[in-house]
């Protein structure tokens, strides 16, 4: 009985988020503040500079600029309509915090613990559906893309957890609900589209012309009329390839890889290879070589268009993306899932327990907390 009763509470969800919770407070006690969560800064906040981390800081400090002082953060951000089409998590830390500056990083985190838990929750539920272990669902919500950002106040768990969500919704073919999803998503990260933009796809190859045109509405209406927005606030779409230092998209499949090696010399290009290879590459790959499989022996499925669909961007990601460990494990969440459905699919155990070495993308957050 109490077997059962600890079967039913332990699941991975739980484990992960409470994990996560746990070493956030640990961080918060290591450093003794708790706007060690959101990495300041002192080249872009001087006035922060008791809480600051290093010089540049890290990317959750953008989100609390704009959650804390929306209407005055852009001097305090590198990229301002880049980082603020991603809206959703600062509004929604600033509604939860109800203005309050010293529980708005804690509002963040628990926004972003709840995503985690809700997105690994899904993937786990998928899983289940194809009498797989629940346990698979490690390969998304134990790494460095989802628990790692959640931590360090990112975008990723609570973009992927509603795109999750939208992918729950579609496979039922509650497409309305699918597109509200896939909305709200895009305003947490722009690249959440691919998913979307997936399901436009099948909706289009079914031939569902009316439903395609009100789905796309619904899922791209609200984050072009906020690019407007953006455009006439900053003179420039919140779309592109990054933040500070960021290089554009490249035309030729992989040169982001290749200019690791041209611009940085071999030794740099090896260190680089040891994380992108099985994290990166590998999957990429691999991904690339399914669907032509897939396509040659006619069994094309709505999850080998996500999976070659990620793939195929995962050719042009831009250099500056490459180059920086925790900007490219968290590029790939995307990745991930589409790995872990498409192995779900196909009831394929070996990729999934391939699929869970992306745990180890996890060491690369304790020299982020604890390096200086």
């Amino acid at each position: 009985m109490w077997k059962t009763r600890i079967a039913q509470i332990v699941h991975p969800y739980t484990v992960i988020t409470i994990s996560c919770l746990i070493y956030a407070l640990f961080v918060v006690a290591v450093r003794g503040d708790a706007l060690a969560l959101v990495t300041i800064g002192t080249d872009y906040s001087p006035q922060d500079a008791a809480h600051s981390y290093s010089e540049e800081g890290y990317d959750g400090q953008f989100v609390y600029y704009i959650a804390r002082d929306p209407d005055n953060a852009a001097p305090l951000i590198d990229v301002p309509a880049y980082r603020y089409q991603r809206i959703l998590l600062p509004v929604m830390g600033r509604l939860l915090a109800v203005g309050n500056r010293d529980v708005l990083p804690w509002a963040l985190l628990a926004i972003n613990l709840a995503a985690l838990a809700i997105g690994t929750k899904i993937i786990e539920d998928m899983l289940h559906a194809k009498n797989l272990s629940r346990w698979y669902a490690v390969g998304y919500g134990l790494t460095l893309g989802t628990f790692g950002a959640a931590r360090l106040i990112l975008p990723e768990p609570l973009a992927y957890g509603l795109a999750l969500g939208g992918i729950w919704a579609m496979q039922r073919e509650q497409w309305l609900w699918g597109a509200l999803w896939f909305a709200l998503a895009a305003l947490a990260k722009e690249t959440t589209l691919i998913i979307a933009g997936v399901y436009g796809l099948q909706l289009l190859y079914q031939r569902n012309y009316k439903t395609a045109l009100v789905y796309s509405g619904i899922m791209l209406i609200p984050f072009g009329i906020w690019q407007m927005i953006l455009y006439a606030n900053f003179g420039t779409f919140g779309i592109g390839s990054g933040g500070a230092l960021a290089t554009s998209f490249e035309i030729i499949p992989f040169m982001g890889v290749w200019r690791i090696l041209l611009e940085g010399g071999f030794q740099i290009f090896a260190v680089m290879m040891v994380i992108l290879f099985p994290f990166v590459l590998a999957p990429t790959l691999w991904g690339l070589w399914r669907g032509w499989q897939d396509y040659r022996n006619k069994r094309w499925t709505m999850n080998t268009l996500l999976l070659v669909a990620h793939a195929i961007v995962m050719l042009f990601v831009p250099f500056s993306t490459y180059r920086e460990p925790l900007g490219i494990l968290r590029f790939i969440v995307g990745l991930q899932i589409a790995v872990i459905l498409y192995a779900a699919e196909r009831h394929n155990r070996r990729v999934l327990r391939n699929a869970t070495i992306w745990m180890v993308t996890l060491l690369f957050l304790f020299p982020s907390d604890f390096s200086v």
